[in-house]
């Protein structure tokens, strides 16, 4: 089959991977970037710190698609002129329109990494952690009118482990989806899919996050909260503990919940120590966490402002 690929990061690198693991053609990558960045910008990007998709696309010697949209005339015109089979998309923002989902002989699926209807929508891997989900996966369905509504073509589970941050948690999600594409295109020469209907009273739809919920509230979030709210936003986004006037930002690596209960209101400070850059709070739950290796926000000096300027709670 001939098939095109339209997508970003990690993501897109897998679904490569897979379509090669399964021994069909590449006529065409699109990457997001064109539709958001400039060709000069991509470029000096591309020279100086490739991507690992970069590497790749370049490695296979792949046809690279350079345009500014995948709903324009000039993209439809190509995805005729190459004579595509089926368009893969994995990581896109762009609402794909009917005069381009349609164009492919079998069909354009998308590839979404969580187990639809459930999370659909914009960075499951964020999401999935900060609802404390046990498991994630990857979804291949139809692209239709919807954003991730399409039907289900093939679905797996990815499990989610308590120290998981999205960052593990993509990983492994990644290289199921390279699996499961690599399976979908087999089937589709061996056997008959029949796409399985969404139910939509299961699904449920979270939007991006905001700046709010990088800033770590102790009175109102329990340690169990603050654990996820770190964990899921890394590593695309900081999260940050507010004191008096600054901010320090939390090395999601390094803190650990406490096994018991303090006698301590929420938000208070109990220790520090300066020399592992660590202070110690009180959550809402009265469990404290000991963040180490703190940075401070527009500040070099967190050593000498532990020190100096955070109080312990008498």
């Amino acid at each position: 089959m001939r098939v095109v690929v339209l997508g970003k990061g990690l993501m897109l690198a897998n679904i490569i991977l897979g379509i090669v693991d399964a021994g069909h053609e590449i006529v065409g990558v699109f990457r997001y970037d064109y539709t958001s960045k400039s060709k000069f910008r991509i470029a000096l990007e591309d020279f100086f710190t490739p991507a690992p998709e970069v590497t790749l696309i370049n490695k296979l010697k792949l046809n690279k698609i350079r345009l500014k949209s995948a709903n324009s005339d000039a993209f439809r015109r190509l995805m005729v002129s190459l004579n595509v089979d089926i368009i893969i998309v994995g990581t896109w923002k762009e609402r794909l329109e009917s005069q381009t989902y349609n164009i492919p002989k079998i069909a354009t699926v998308n590839v979404h990494p969580s187990l639809l209807p459930k999370y659909r929508g914009p960075n499951p891997y964020m999401q999935t952690i900060l609802h404390g989900e046990k498991f994630s996966g990857v979804t291949i369905h139809l692209v239709n009118d919807e954003y991730d509504a399409g039907s289900v073509l093939k679905q797996d589970r990815v499990r989610i482990y308590d120290t998981d941050t999205s960052n593990e948690l993509r990983m492994r999600t990644v290289v199921k989806a390279r699996e499961l594409v690599s399976e979908f295109l087999n089937d589709l020469n061996e056997k008959i899919l029949t796409p399985v209907k969404q139910d939509d009273k299961y699904a449920t739809y979270f939007p991006s996050i905001t700046g709010e919920e990088m800033m770590l509230d102790f009175e109102l979030q329990s340690s169990d909260e603050i654990s996820r709210t770190i964990r899921a936003l890394h590593p695309f986004l900081p999260t940050y503990i507010t004191y008096k006037n600054v901010y320090f930002i939390v090395d999601p690596y390094n803190f650990k919940i406490s096994d018991n209960a303090v006698k301590y209101s929420p938000n208070s400070i109990i220790s520090k120590d300066p020399q592992k850059l660590s202070i110690t709070v009180v959550c809402s739950d009265n469990k404290a966490i000991c963040f180490r290796n703190l940075k401070l926000y527009k500040h070099r000096r967190v050593k000498q402002y532990i020190n100096k300027y955070v109080e312990i709670t008498k």
